[in-house]
């Protein structure tokens, strides 16, 4: 757990290391008000139990603070843990959102699952879905919500004061980038987001959404836009579009699927929002076989980088 300040931003990092994530809480000073970015519900695929381990250390810090929760950031439908959104709002109030572009990816995994007519592909799970470039406030501090697909076509990476939380578009400069073979994602598209946001000024704090360590290093998520530009193994300057892609298709065709795509889109889709439990009083998730490949190019082989 590292902590780091700006101006009137602060913010703290929670690692998850059963999945790599890193969730944040970040209040601005002045007013106490807060936003949780990424929080994740634990879940043990073995027995299918899921806890609240980790959402209560978000809460137990909240408290401690004397923070008020405004705003619960999902930067993309996360296909590595199940989100603890409504865990969080149910226990300290809070707006869940996301990306606009969500509705393509619900739309995608409605048909993968199966999902019935109760379920409308439209975003109303959340309560907002920002669009590109949206301005939003947290307490005295404003905020920018910025489009970033190519890891998925929802990606969104916010902007606040001077840090920008990236979601899985950009890892530690030692690891790389996002994985692009998502159903809906693409390389090409990636590069793009990345771009932008390396289009920041250089000494923009950024905050990543996962960590996945090489060996003899301690998890970190902090950097910043210059270090990125400069030792980002993936896509530091001097990198082209075309020999970016190359790599990355080539990568992504190594990778196996996360071990927890499909328990966690379908709650993800639903703004963390578990099934309902049905008449024997047991909520239970869907599993699609041998279906995967008929909504992307995900091929049948772990990992995020």
């Amino acid at each position: 757990m590292n902590a780091s300040m700006g101006p009137t931003l602060q913010t703290q990092g929670f690692y998850d290391r059963s999945t790599g994530t890193v969730s944040y809480v970040v209040w601005d000073a002045a007013t106490r008000a807060a936003a949780v970015i990424d929080p994740v519900l634990d879940f043990d695929s073995k027995s299918g139990h899921t806890a609240t381990r980790s959402a209560d250390g978000l809460l137990a810090f909240l408290h401690g603070k004397e923070l008020r929760l405004a705003w619960i950031l999902e930067t993309h439908a996360h296909a590595d843990h199940l989100s603890a959104a409504r865990t969080l709002q149910e226990r300290a109030g809070g707006r869940i959102a996301i990306g606009e572009n969500i509705r393509q990816v619900q739309t995608t995994f409605k048909t993968l699952y199966n999902l019935g007519r109760e379920f409308l592909p439209d975003g109303r799970q959340f309560d907002h879905l920002f669009a590109d470039g949206e301005s939003f406030i947290l307490g005295d501090l404003e905020a920018t919500a910025m489009l970033v697909p190519g890891h998925t076509p929802a990606d969104m990476a916010y902007r606040i004061g001077d840090a920008v939380f990236v979601g899985d578009t950009l890892f530690m400069p030692d690891v790389g980038t996002a994985r692009a073979d998502f159903p809906g994602g693409d390389a090409r598209t990636l590069y793009r987001s990345i771009r932008r946001l390396l289009d920041l000024p250089g000494a923009t704090r950024m905050f990543v959404c996962h960590d996945y360590p090489p060996q003899g290093r301690e998890p970190c998520w902090e950097t910043t836009v210059r270090e990125q530009r400069e030792r980002n193994v993936h896509v530091h300057d001097g990198i082209t579009e075309d020999a970016f892609v190359a790599m990355r298709t080539a990568r992504d065709a190594s990778l196996e699927a996360p071990s927890l795509i499909l328990p966690s889109l379908q709650v993800n889709i639903r703004g963390g929002q578990l099934p309902e439990r049905e008449a024997n009083g047991v909520a239970y998730l869907r599993i699609p076989l041998n279906a995967l490949r008929t909504v992307g190019s995900m091929p049948a082989r772990h990992g995020s980088a």
